[in-house]
């Protein structure tokens, strides 16, 4: 069952994400890009909440995403879309709650996200700077998205916990008693 919790708290986390992107130069000197969040927030919502909150995060954060970069407005919120009905579609099918899945989940919507960016870029025309030198951002954001998803679903399972209602305890009737009524 999602919470509105779960929905607030993943839209909230993408515009923290997107605003520390924006904000903080300091990983981009010593890494070549900026590490992005929001494939391994993806990766979170189309695994653990509802289809409404994998369409709601990938507009608002492409959206948000784009208005910060030089992306034409909703290039990114396509590529999102897709690694999120991907993984929605087949959660049944994936380990969701072991780390290493996550991880590996994580890696593979942190290359599938740019690359699908690059190919609608290309597609509507732009020219986008590619080279060899492409490849080192490019495994710097898968990296930084497999690391960072099995955090996060550590963070959104301890705010259950914290936010969540406890589920009832045991009760003290038994199902497989049957109670006589009478005289006997």
């Amino acid at each position: 069952m999602v919470s509105q919790v779960q929905i607030l708290g993943t839209l909230g986390l993408a515009w923290l994400s997107v605003f520390l992107a924006a904000a903080l130069p300091w990983p981009k000197p010593w890494v070549g890009t900026q590490p992005d969040l929001l494939p391994a927030l993806m990766v979170y919502a189309a695994l653990r909440t509802s289809l409404l909150n994998v369409f709601l995060l990938a507009l608002w954060g492409g959206l948000m995403l784009d208005t910060v970069s030089a992306n034409p407005p909703g290039t990114s919120c396509l590529p999102l879309m897709c690694a999120g009905l991907i993984l929605h579609f087949r959660r049944e099918l994936l380990l969701r709650d072991e780390p290493f899945a996550q991880f590996m989940l994580g890696l593979l919507a942190g290359a599938l996200v740019p690359g699908l960016t690059i190919l609608l870029l290309l597609t509507l025309g732009r020219e986008p700077l590619l080279g060899w030198g492409t490849l080192v951002p490019w495994a710097v954001l898968a990296v930084s998205s497999a690391v960072c998803t099995p955090l996060l679903f550590r963070l959104f399972a301890g705010a259950e916990r914290w936010l969540g209602h406890r589920p009832a305890g045991p009760t003290a009737f038994r199902p497989d008693r049957e109670i006589r009524r009478g005289r006997y």
